[in-house]
């Protein structure tokens, strides 16, 4: 039992480090770099990362990582690791809440009105499209990374709660 525990907790810790850094390149790189472009390649571009995203590569961290930190929570919950169970639990919430949530309810409806928007020639009207799309889906991404890289830390903090018992309970027996 414990190698499938040390499974499903690695696999947990990568699918979440995975989405916290995907979001975290959005935040640092990718929308800085597309702000400082020509308002009309910002807008395609967005538009065609936004129809690429979609695809087998991302889906496993992007709906993954909830189960992943789900079913770590239940086996380590089964196996009588109360603290960790909670830790990856606490993961599992943060994640569900306020990355998958916000991504389905918020970043996907704007991408999906982005995606309909004829880009116009004129500069300052695509600059005013562009404004009004990237300033706040930044916003929205700045809450799903920060909430990812809290469950980030709070699967860690999981997965060092299940070291101490395991230790605790090899020198006690």
């Amino acid at each position: 039992m414990r190698i499938l525990s040390v499974v499903v907790i690695t696999v947990s810790l990568v699918l979440s480090a995975a989405i916290f850094g995907f979001f975290y390149a959005w935040v640092c790189s990718t929308m800085w770099g597309l702000d400082a472009a020509d308002p009309r390649i910002a807008i395609a571009a967005m538009q065609a990362m936004n129809a690429s995203v979609r695809n087998a590569v991302f889906a496993p961290a992007f709906f993954g990582t909830p189960i992943a930190l789900g079913l770590t929570a239940a086996l380590l919950l089964a196996q009588k690791h109360r603290l960790s169970a909670a830790a990856f639990a606490l993961a599992a919430a943060l994640y569900a809440g306020f990355c998958l949530m916000v991504t389905l309810g918020v970043n996907v409806p704007m991408n999906e009105a982005l995606a309909t928007v004829a880009i116009p020639q004129d500069v300052a009207s695509a600059k005013t499209i562009w404004q009004d799309y990237s300033q706040p889906w930044q916003f929205w991404n700045q809450l799903r990374t920060i909430a990812s890289g809290l469950a980030f830390l709070a699967a860690l903090s999981g997965l060092f709660l299940y070291k101490d018992a395991s230790r605790a309970a090899s020198t006690a027996a």
